[in-house]
């Protein structure tokens, strides 16, 4: 009986093509690791423009489809690694984090890049999350 956890990778309905060769998420065993989610539509179309609550909003929402596709939630999330391009807006997008994690507390990591994948956009959040055997 070979007992090694299998890999399998995820992509999501509802969110863009990939940017590059990657997918959504890739399980193995019982941790789901998910690619960074930014602001953007299913179009590639940038969400929030110059606004970045509306901005951290759309990144939570997708990576809250990401997070559906494996069968996780976000109370199911181990760890965050957010980026951003102004660390001082930390501040203004905390409410939104609260309002999709509720009262789970990931470990979180946050550090300011010079720029994102898209121009214009201010935020990236990837993931790591736990879920039971199956």
């Amino acid at each position: 009986m070979n007992s090694a956890p299998k890999r399998q990778e995820y992509a999501a309905d509802g969110m863009h093509a990939p940017l590059s060769h990657y997918t959504d998420a890739v399980r193995y065993g019982d941790i789901v690791y998910l690619s960074g989610c930014g602001p953007l539509d299913e179009n590639l179309n940038l969400v929030g423009s110059d606004d970045i609550v509306e901005q951290a909003r759309r990144t939570l929402e997708n990576l809250q489809l990401v997070l559906t596709a494996v069968g996780a939630t976000f109370a199911d999330v181990l760890k965050v690694n957010v980026y951003l391009t102004d660390i001082s807006d930390l501040k203004l997008i905390n409410p939104v984090r609260q309002e999709f994690f509720g009262s789970a507390k990931p470990a979180s990591t946050a550090v300011q890049v010079v720029r994102l994948a898209v121009p214009g956009m201010k935020i990236e959040i990837e993931a790591v999350a736990g879920l039971p055997s199956v």
